[in-house]
């Protein structure tokens, strides 16, 4: 069931499974998606690394991710694009800047189970019912049913994690640096730069990560430009220094030293074993 608007507003929710898994292909580019796997065993290649996913598990895409379904049993898809509903704009903590969507490097997977399971089941009938509806509130209608689903899925995934351990302040800081990171990593790889961004010291913002039992700010970096350039290197033809300017480094020696430390090989190596 899909939603296309005026202003080229885009919302979709489809049921994908064993039958139709292999020909189903998105019709929008650029969307976030939320997965909602209704089955164990669901497997999917997201930026060529290999994930199952099992039954009450629900995932966060960004337009960013690459994403195949090698075997999928039973799940339903949520999709969406910024002119529909850009998180950014409506609110910083259940969209663009959000936990679930810019992580570096990490798939948010939140669990669903006991009373969180119907409420969730509520939220995602209502918003079958209101695709329905073809009348001038719809699509104010069907924002309030996805926020209330990214709502939902935020609060899961800070209870289930470390991040329900964290004052609220302390949250906001770790989900503005993985934003800012997002949007700037290619250009900028010092913690200290985001520092200043937030008007923080390097030191608050290491300690809080340190806090919630996460990497460090700065392997928070490194991971987010090793997951681009495994991107770049697996899913384009451009060359490695071609990469390497892309991300930041001034010459292909620096790239690559620094991608071997980070990955173990080089990045022609790399290459090589995932083609």
């Amino acid at each position: 069931m899909i939603y296309q608007g005026k202003q080229n507003e885009y919302f979709e929710i489809q049921n994908v499974d064993y039958n139709n898994y292999r020909t189903y292909r998105p019709i929008v580019s650029g969307a976030l998606q939320l997965l909602w796997f209704l089955s164990d065993g669901n497997k999917l290649i997201i930026d060529s690394i290999p994930h199952t996913f099992n039954r009450n598990e629900i995932i966060s895409l960004s337009q960013h991710h690459h994403v195949q379904y090698d075997e999928i049993n039973a799940m339903t898809m949520l999709r969406f694009n910024s002119e529909f509903y850009c998180v950014l704009n409506h609110d910083s903590e259940v969209g663009c800047k959000g936990i679930l969507y810019y992580t570096p490097a990490k798939i948010p997977v939140v669990l669903i189970e006991g009373l969180e399971l119907t409420v969730m089941n509520d939220a995602w009938d209502v918003t079958h019912m209101e695709l329905e509806m073809k009348d001038s509130l719809q699509l104010e209608m069907l924002q309030m049913q996805l926020k209330r689903i990214l709502i939902l899925c935020t609060r899961m995934y800070k209870k289930q994690g470390s991040m329900g351990y964290i004052d609220d302040n302390q949250h906001d800081l770790v989900r503005e640096f993985n934003f800012l990171v997002e949007t700037n990593f290619r250009e900028h790889h010092s913690v200290s730069h985001y520092a200043g961004l937030l008007n923080k010291s390097p030191k608050t913002i290491t300690n809080t990560f340190k806090k919630i039992g996460e990497k460090s700010p700065l392997q928070a970096i490194h991971d987010r430009i090793v997951l681009e350039s495994k991107r770049l290197l697996h899913y384009t033809k451009k060359d490695i220094s071609e990469v390497a300017y892309e991300l930041g480094f001034d010459n292909v020696q620096g790239f690559s030293r620094f991608f071997k430390k980070q990955v173990g090989v080089s990045p022609t190596d790399w290459r090589f074993r995932v083609m």
